[in-house]
């Protein structure tokens, strides 16, 4: 073997730590002395190799443990004729190791690529699902962060979509209160629904009405438990926005000057799915949105995201203000700093689903 291929081999991913084990361990046998027997410690090279590289490369860091315990063999006085019990005990542990190593490169390696595979058609069903918008959507500029709490998945059961329709910028985000293909389908349900109705209905309360329908008719809420919390908007005219509530959170407006309001519905209504248990209908209502007002909608997993140590809910009203003053400039760098802080908040992961959104009027 050249110096070039050998560079070659302690160059590829995970080859490195066991060769050096390899290395590092034959010199201190050396160093022992002759009646100091280290090289049966060779079998962390192999253990070391099954969780750094792939099964093929753990069989070839077994072999140069295997050659490097030949060649102190006589060195360390194994060879004796008369008892090869010593020898011979060793190689066949040393051996079982190595295969035993290699089984489980094996299985990490296959598992691996089982995550991938998933994690790939987890990230096309939240394509097609979602249908993600860009930073504009008409006169609208937006940001957004999605997470699923899922396993090996990208999406869970909240939801979102921004429509450029003939009526004005539409909006909607909820959250399924339900779990696994369940509530991904009706997450389904839900944006399917508004995904027609927004651009053939001219109020955002029939929009709103056609979604509900959708969910009740596909989502026995009083059978499972399950219901679907959303809040409706709509920048139709200038210097104001229209919402709609349906058991959602309650979405804030920050100001450039960083000033938040709460804008609570003045007739909060019950989640999607659930209008059969109340008479009546939502109302409506229209609030300022000047320029450089950014509104933020989520959901409750944004809310509810508890501290490191399992306390405090996070506190969005206190903390978007500082982070997203003048944010119309740059919604993305807003967001980006408005998840790092929830992130943050939460000790690093985030263990429900949430939706961040962000939304402005573009200025000419």
């Amino acid at each position: 073997m050249t110096f070039e291929r050998i560079v070659r081999v302690l160059n590829r991913p995970g080859m490195f730590l066991p060769l050096l084990a390899v290395v590092v361990i034959s010199l201190v046998d050396v160093a022992a002395g002759r009646d100091r027997f280290i090289t049966p410690m060779m079998v962390t090279a192999p253990a070391l190799a099954a969780i750094t590289t792939t099964w093929r490369r753990t069989l070839v860091v077994g072999a140069v443990g295997l050659l490097a315990q030949a060649a102190l063999a006589p060195y360390d006085g194994v060879l004796d004729p008369n008892d090869r019990r010593l020898l011979q005990g060793q190689v066949v542990s040393y051996v079982v190791v190595t295969l035993f190593s290699a089984y489980i490169a094996w299985r990490y390696e296959k598992g691996r690529k089982a995550f991938a595979a998933v994690h790939s058609v987890a990230e096309a069903a939240q394509r097609a699902l979602l249908r993600p918008p860009g930073s504009r959507v008409g006169d609208v500029r937006l940001a957004v962060r999605y997470v699923s709490a899922a396993d090996a998945a990208q999406i869970g059961g909240d939801l979102y979509a921004v429509l450029d329709t003939p009526y004005g910028v539409r909006a909607l985000v909820g959250d399924v209160r339900g779990k696994g293909l369940d509530a991904v389908q009706t997450s389904a349900v839900a944006l399917g629904s508004f995904r027609e109705a927004a651009y053939d209905e001219g109020g955002l309360v029939r929009v709103a009405e056609r979604v509900d329908a959708s969910v009740s008719r596909h989502v026995d809420s009083e059978l499972t438990g399950e219901f679907t919390t959303a809040l409706f908007a709509q920048f139709r005219e200038p210097g104001e926005v229209e919402l709609l509530h349906y058991g959602h959170v309650a979405p804030l407006r920050v100001s450039p000057d960083g000033a938040v309001v709460t804008l609570d519905p003045p007739d909060p209504w019950v989640p999607l799915g659930l209008g059969g248990l109340t008479e009546g209908a939502p109302k409506p209502w229209v609030e300022p949105f000047g320029p450089g007002d950014v509104l933020v909608l989520c959901t409750d997993g944004v809310i509810e995201a508890r501290d490191g140590a399992g306390g405090d809910f996070y506190p969005l009203a206190q903390r978007a203000g500082a982070l997203l003053a003048g944010a119309a400039d740059d919604l993305e760098a807003g967001i980006e700093a408005l998840y790092a802080d929830l992130v943050g908040h939460a000790g690093g992961a985030l263990t429900d689903d949430a939706v961040l959104l962000l939304l402005t009027r573009r200025t000419a």
